[in-house]
């Protein structure tokens, strides 16, 4: 039975290092509301429009290398673009917006604790997520996952800049907290097990 849509969808975002999960378990996130009978949508970022394909190929190495400043004013254009583009409109609709990746990304891929309070200037338009699953896994398990799955390298795959990274969630998440619903998840688990918290932690937003 397909469910009434609610007036306006909430967005879900999906959060965590590379090779954490994220995709996996945004689209099975995905699958059960669907299954479920709600209205969902998958996206991502970078996101699929103009500046997000520009950073995805920037990102495997096919331009010149820009600055940490540069590379933060594209993913912060990159998601003006995604949200008046794709996201709004699916909101709008009552769409459920399940996000593999959001602001967050960019306080910790780009922002050292100098630069979080400017990047937040550039993002301060960005929609708020109704909840924010981060995926914990430990840098080492993550780059063993990119590996097995055969993935090309990427800007920021060296394993001391992913370090440094996973270092810098657990700084965005303390600082978000007390304003954003965030909830972190074990993420080295086995996937089903993963899948099954990130139900928990989600559902009570569409409805159970």
């Amino acid at each position: 039975m397909t469910r009434v849509p609610m007036s306006r969808g909430p967005l879900i975002v999906l959060e965590g290092i590379d090779g954490a999960g994220t995709t996996t378990q945004s689209r099975r996130l995905v699958d059960r509301l669907t299954g479920a009978g709600f209205s969902a949508h998958l996206t991502r970022e970078p996101s699929d429009g103009p500046v997000g394909r520009l950073i995805r190929e920037m990102l495997a190495g096919d331009h010149a290398p820009v600055s940490p400043q540069t590379m933060s004013l594209l993913f912060a254009a990159d998601r003006a673009d995604h949200i008046a583009r794709e996201v709004d409109p699916a909101l709008a609709a009552g769409t459920v917006v399940v996000s593999d990746r959001w602001v967050h990304s960019s306080l910790a891929y780009q922002g050292t604790a100098e630069d979080r309070a400017w990047i937040r200037q550039l993002n301060a338009r960005a929609l708020i997520p109704a909840v924010t699953v981060f995926l914990e896994v430990a840098p080492e398990v993550a780059a063993r996952r990119r590996a097995e799955a055969g993935r090309d390298h990427e800007l920021y795959d060296d394993l001391a800049v992913q370090r440094k990274v996973a270092a810098g969630y657990r700084e965005v998440i303390n600082e978000l907290s007390p304003t954003q619903r965030i909830v972190v998840i074990d993420g080295d688990r086995d996937p089903d097990a993963v899948a099954g918290d990130v139900w928990r932690a989600t559902h009570d937003i569409v409805g159970s």
